[in-house]
């Protein structure tokens, strides 16, 4: 599988180098990897701060709140939505206030290199199609792939 990440940076309180991306490269391909999803691949992920996605936020889920990070699928998933087979596969945009990430980093007790991998794993799972807030059995399901997803990528929660 190729993996190709359009990455954008609209803030300016983290640096976003080599180390940063190459570390969330391999939280996606680790996310992909797990779900078995072999497919060419592309992902857009845009580095924002609290405004940024408090703004993102309000206008397409109608939550006037910074949150952690936003997940824009281009499909659903489902039979009758998937990517053509025979294409790179463009999952759709992840939005990640880094912002965020480093104020919940301190606050669970860990690394913002943990947190930032975490929600990129998180993001990319909702890429393809799983939803936690559909129900209890769903999201329980998805965080449990999550945490085995960190352990893969040797962070598992401390």
């Amino acid at each position: 599988m190729k993996l190709h990440i359009d990455w954008s940076d609209n803030q300016t309180k983290y640096k976003t180098g080599f180390l940063l991306r190459r570390r969330l490269k391999k939280a996606v391909r680790a996310a992909l990897r797990y779900e078995n999803f072999t497919q060419d691949a592309m992902v857009s992920v845009t580095f924002t701060d609290n405004e940024g996605i408090r703004a993102l936020n309000r206008e397409y889920r109608e939550k006037d709140s910074a949150t952690d990070v936003l997940s824009f699928p281009m499909y659903t998933m489902e039979e009758d939505d998937l990517p053509d087979p025979d294409m790179t596969a463009e999952l759709g945009d992840i939005v990640l206030s880094l912002e965020r990430a480093g104020e919940q980093a301190q606050e669970f007790g860990h690394s913002f290199e943990r947190e930032t991998a975490f929600l990129t794993v998180h993001s990319v799972l909702h890429l393809l199609g799983y939803d936690h807030e559909r129900s209890e059995e769903e999201e329980k399901d998805m965080f449990r792939r999550q945490e085995e997803i960190m352990t893969i990528l040797k962070l598992p929660r401390g």
